[in-house]
């Protein structure tokens, strides 16, 4: 297909294109004349992730260029190439006075999982801590053990298509998995949250006097 049929495919509109093709995130047509090239069904995939990038995850160029080149230059351990991914997602790491974490050493060894320092989510899980220590909120090991309980089953689910993969299909499984897939769960979370509120939660009747105090 010429540009303008991959534009009309893909939503994205010709100078968008041309603008990928400028930044080197979406590979060259073949060449068919001088002024012209032929794209694929590969260069439209490759767009419509882009957009999801983008547009629906709203990352910046920068991000969606490094998230990109993982997915073309696999690291071999998807480990590795996970962190690199999540290092470009929000949120952004924050600046430490130190390169020590203890609140998020303390909480990962109490999981069992390993802690490492330079995985990107050990800094996430910092800062989180410091917020709610700072907001005067309550952390302790039963609601540690409650988003563990939770949460374990849902990574193993969300693992289990990686079984059978070659080395760089599981990279670029786990890395769009990380950008894409987090904001649904947020999404279902703040839903349950508003239906268990609307469910269980009673309403103040405007009507009747406030006899507290």
């Amino acid at each position: 297909m010429r540009i303008s049929e991959l534009a009309a495919a893909s939503g994205a509109p010709i100078t968008t294109l041309k603008f990928y093709l400028r930044e080197g995130m979406l590979q060259r047509g073949r060449s068919t004349s001088p002024t012209r090239a032929e794209y694929g069904p590969e260069h439209f995939d490759r767009v419509k992730l882009i957009n999801a990038l983008i547009n629906v995850r709203g990352l910046p160029i920068a991000k969606v260029r490094k998230i990109l080149s993982i997915i073309d230059a696999p690291q071999g351990d998807p480990v590795e190439a996970m962190g690199s991914a999540i290092g470009a997602l929000p949120p952004y790491d924050v600046a430490h006075e130190s390169a020590d974490y203890p609140h998020a050493e303390a909480a990962i060894k109490s999981l069992g999982f390993t802690f490492d320092p330079n995985f990107p989510a050990t800094r996430h899980l910092e800062a989180a801590l410091e917020g709610l220590d700072h907001a005067g909120l309550e952390w302790n090991k039963n609601i540690l053990s409650r988003y563990r309980d939770a949460l374990i089953p849902l990574a193993e689910a969300e693992l289990v298509p990686m079984k059978g993969m070659d080395t760089q299909e599981a990279v670029t499984y786990a890395v769009l998995g990380t950008a894409l897939y987090e904001p649904v769960i947020l999404a279902i979370r703040r839903l349950a949250h508003r239906q268990l509120v609307e469910t269980h939660v009673p309403k103040i009747d405007p009507e009747t006097p406030d006899v507290r105090g």
